[in-house]
């Protein structure tokens, strides 16, 4: 695997951080900043929206721009979000300050998959998204974890402020590394939406949203339904999205992507379920964090692929979309997850995030036949 892809991992792995962390901070936020814990947890909820909303925006606005110069302008605003939300001293102002960093990370992680993309071979498009997208995953093994342990012993703000070193290190990488890199892309924000007329995009694009309104209405408000050791149990899940992450990545390659989504949704929606369970002893907890993180994460580097299939002649655009997919999918996890806590407790969270995983599973059997894409299946460069 090309070494100039690391950089973008690195990115991701910031990113990933900077957003997850607030799940694991929920009542040390909530304590300073004098709010309930489903109030705290629209932070990530805000930065989901504006993610989802200013990805295709700001993609029309930087389309003429290389690509690497793209991921450094990401990366800074990135980082100076996350600085002004370190520094904010009310609720409103670090509900603003999220929406800076979410900029950032809209105009990023679209643009390093689409990097990945354009420099890798057909046949190892699969594990070249996987290790991009990894950063993510990793984030939430490392990052999510270090941060939650900084930010209960140290202030929330504290994890803020190791978030935007991470960021520094990942613009140093891209700035070292990464070529600067163009994709022919259009500028005109109408032509952003254009794939959304083919059914073929709009049921990835459902998917996408649907797979992560289930899983991050549970995340999100994970701190709520355990009882137990809360960063061991982020840690397990977060090791395990990383093996499942790899593992998607190949098995994509080599068994096509829709196996790999329908597994992956089956097993996310019955591991949602079994949160009571888990929540039992910590052992049991550890067992069922990781085989959730690996079979859910299986998903994501299929999804590109998938997404990269649809659209080959606008792979950026369409990259751009599935992060938005993706965002609306938190977003709408953030409220309705929100809203079962304060109504129903833990169990309303259970049932809502169960509910949704098993709607996204129907959805996709029903939209993706097996004849929809091959599994050998080569896509252009973009």
């Amino acid at each position: 695997m090309s070494s100039r892809l690391y950089p973008l991992a690195v990115g991701n792995f910031a990113i990933g951080t900077g957003m997850f962390v607030t799940a694991g901070l929920l009542t040390p936020i909530s304590k300073d900043l004098g709010i309930s814990s489903s109030a705290a947890g629209q932070l990530m909820t805000v930065f989901a929206l504006a993610y989802a909303v200013l990805s295709p925006v700001l993609a029309a606005l930087t389309a003429r721009l290389s690509r690497k110069n793209v991921l450094l302008v990401a990366m800074g605003v990135f980082v100076l979000g996350n600085v002004l939300t370190a520094l904010a001293p009310t609720y409103p102002l670090v509900m603003a300050t999220r929406v800076i960093s979410a900029a950032g990370a809209a105009m990023f992680t679209p643009t390093a998959s689409g990097v990945a993309n354009t420099l890798t071979e057909p046949e190892r498009r699969g594990r070249a998204l996987a290790l991009v997208m990894g950063g993510l995953t990793v984030s939430s093994a490392i990052g999510v974890p270090l941060g939650t342990w900084l930010g209960t012993a140290s202030g929330w703000r504290a994890t803020l402020w190791m978030v935007v070193v991470l960021g520094v290190i990942g613009f140093i990488g891209v700035a070292a590394v990464v070529p600067a890199v163009r994709i022919p892309a259009s500028g005109r924000l109408r032509e952003r939406f254009a794939p959304l007329g083919d059914r073929r995009v709009l049921a990835v694009l459902t998917t996408q949203l649907l797979m992560f309104a289930a899983g991050f209405t549970a995340y999100t408000y994970i701190g709520s339904l355990f009882d137990l050791p809360l960063p061991a149990v982020l840690w397990a899940w977060g090791l395990g999205g990383i093996v499942g992450n790899q593992l998607g990545g190949r098995f994509t390659d080599l068994y096509g992507p829709r196996r790999m989504i329908v597994l992956g949704l089956a097993a996310s929606t019955v591991f949602l379920a079994l949160i009571p369970v888990a929540n039992l002893a910590l052992p049991v907890a550890l067992l069922w964090a990781f085989l959730w993180g690996a079979l859910g994460w299986l998903v994501a580097p299929a999804q590109q692929f998938r997404t990269v299939a649809a659209v080959p002649g606008n792979v950026p655009i369409g990259l751009g979309l599935l992060s938005s997919a993706q965002y609306i999918g938190l977003f709408v996890a953030g409220l309705a997850g929100g809203a079962a806590l304060d109504w129903y407790g833990r169990v309303g969270v259970v049932v809502l995030s169960t509910v949704l995983g098993l709607v996204g599973l129907l959805f996709t059997l029903a939209t993706y036949r097996p004849a929809a894409i091959s599994p050998k299946e080569s896509v252009p460069a973009g």
